[in-house]
């Protein structure tokens, strides 16, 4: 464990130093994120009874969501490993004393927490300070605000654990780029990025809540904004304990089982 939480650390540090990166993040996350709560306004504004959530929870919803975009978001993978895959570089990460899956496990979430780390408060602080309902609120009691801890870091859990998937099918393929645009633009709508999840219809809603996508930042933002609450927000974080052990013995397998069939070409 020892050896894991120091090529965090190391991998952690290293990412703090973009920081032109994060102030320009910081900038755009915040006029995206304006942006769409004016989008939703406009449409409230017009039929509000359609609306299945309340305005004010949907502005916390998005302010959530731009603040914390590095953490959840599934486009955000390690180029890095695709490369070191491609080229037979992996040879190389085959010689350290470390579990292969274990070690990019951890330097996936070094990289997520440095880059959120860099973006989130500033926008939460603007956020805050923004007149209702355009602004993010507190949650409403104690016992909410700890249910969106221990789910915001579960889905976070769920994702690396998605994303160690994505690295372990490229042993598969020629190319990764192909296989990587199409989950990732798939996983974007059904992890409620591009619209919350409870404005899909009842039908839908219903199955995609049972899946792996909706364990991410769909159950998170929504217990914060008081959209999950009481046994169902209980519900919804047994899911995502259940989806990130799935997916970890999952990802395990495809990567030792990749592993096994690999050939690294030259000298």
């Amino acid at each position: 464990m020892k050896k894991y939480m120091s090529f965090f650390k190391i991998r952690f540090v290293n990412n703090l130093q973009y920081r032109a990166a994060a102030y320009a993040g910081i900038a755009t996350q915040f006029f995206w994120g304006f942006m769409l709560i004016m989008i939703f306004a406009a449409f409230h504004k017009s039929n509000a009874d359609a609306f299945p959530m309340k305005f004010q929870e949907i502005s916390s919803y998005i302010w959530l969501q731009q603040s914390t975009i590095a953490f959840f978001l599934i486009w955000y993978l390690d180029n890095e490993l695709f490369t070191m895959i491609t080229s037979g570089g992996v040879a190389y990460e085959l010689c350290r004393p470390m579990d292969l899956y274990n070690m990019w496990y951890t330097k996936n979430m070094a990289i997520r927490a440095a880059r959120t780390l860099l973006r989130c408060f500033p926008i939460l602080i603007i956020a805050v300070f923004l007149p209702r309902p355009y602004g993010l609120l507190m949650p409403s009691n104690f016992e909410t605000f700890i249910l969106f801890l221990i789910s915001m870091f579960l889905a976070f859990f769920v994702v690396i654990s998605f994303c160690m998937i994505i690295y372990a099918i490229s042993f598969y393929t020629v190319s990764s780029t192909g296989i990587r645009i199409l989950i990732a633009s798939i996983s974007e709508f059904l992890t409620g990025h591009i619209i919350p999840l409870p404005f899909l219809p009842e039908k839908l809603f219903n199955v995609i809540s049972l899946l792996p996508w909706a364990s991410m930042q769909n159950v998170p933002f929504r217990i914060y904004s008081g959209n999950l609450y009481g046994t169902d927000a209980v519900n919804a974080i047994l899911l995502q304990v259940f989806w990130l052990a799935a997916l970890t013995i999952i990802g395990k397998l495809l990567l030792n089982k990749g592993l096994k069939k690999v050939v690294v070409q030259g000298g």
